[in-house]
């Protein structure tokens, strides 16, 4: 009866998984009105969405902020400053509402903090309007990707550092949010799509920092709007099973 009961308790943690996803954070939980967004001017100094905490700075001198921001609006055409916490996806990953903003200022790397240090299987970025369309069609501060000839070896990265609980790296993972290096004109894209980043190499996290790159650079550093969107933090499914057995063997014991 034990062993029965044992079985069918993992399959139940199995089962909770495959249909949750068990995602760390969706920014779902955060409550916003229709098309509307938050950017710390509550001073808070950020937010929390399941099991992570996001950090924000905000100014009220100067009504400014970066590190994290969360948003719902889906306005895909508006351009420039105005449409800093549109995702250009249109909305979040799969059935979200809610996203994440992420403004890589000047004060410090955006930081995602994790109340439990755990491997993470990955989560979804895409472009945010105003970097998007910088990168499309140019603007007066920065270029369009590719120049006018189409041929210019353009690219805009991302760069996630995963930390342990000293504070230690653990390892980088790039992505591309667009990429204008190939032989082939054909394969050159900006991001308008929600995609993956894994970030399983990384191992055991309990931090996990942001930072941009561009290929468009002036005298002051990246041309390029520093902003992206992201969503839908999910854990290695290995870790979350095990997390479950371990209670399911505490519990075996005790019976």
């Amino acid at each position: 009866m034990v062993r029965e009961n044992f079985v069918l308790s993992f399959l139940l943690v199995l089962a909770v998984y495959s249909v949750s996803g068990a995602a760390i954070a969706t920014f779902d939980d955060l409550t916003l009105p229709a098309e509307s967004y938050w950017n710390g001017t509550d001073s808070s100094g950020g937010f929390r969405s399941g099991g992570a905490i996001f950090k924000n700075n905000y100014n009220p001198q100067w009504d400014y902020w970066d590190g994290f921001a969360y948003s719902n609006i889906t306005d895909t055409i508006r351009k420039d400053l105005d449409s800093q916490y549109n995702a250009i996806a249109g909305s979040g990953q799969g059935s979200s509402a809610n996203y994440g903003v992420v403004f890589v200022g000047w004060q410090e790397p955006p930081m995602i903090t994790l109340t439990t240090a755990q491997t993470l299987e990955g989560l979804y970025v895409t472009n945010n309007n105003y970097a998007y369309y910088s990168m499309l069609n140019g603007n007066p501060f920065s270029k369009k990707f590719g120049g006018q000839t189409g041929k210019d070896e353009d690219w805009f990265k991302l760069t996630i550092t995963g930390k342990d609980k000293t504070g230690e790296i653990t390892g980088t993972v790039d992505f591309y949010l667009a990429d204008f290096r190939f032989a082939d004109n054909s394969k050159d894209y900006i991001l308008n799509s929600w995609a993956f980043v894994d970030l399983s190499p990384l191992g055991e996290v309990a931090k996990l920092e942001f930072a941009l790159d561009s290929s468009d650079k002036g005298m002051f550093g990246m041309n390029t709007p520093g902003y992206l969107c992201i969503d839908t933090i999910i854990p290695e499914p290995v870790t979350l099973v095990l997390l479950g057995l371990g209670g399911l063997f505490i519990n075996r014991r005790k019976s």
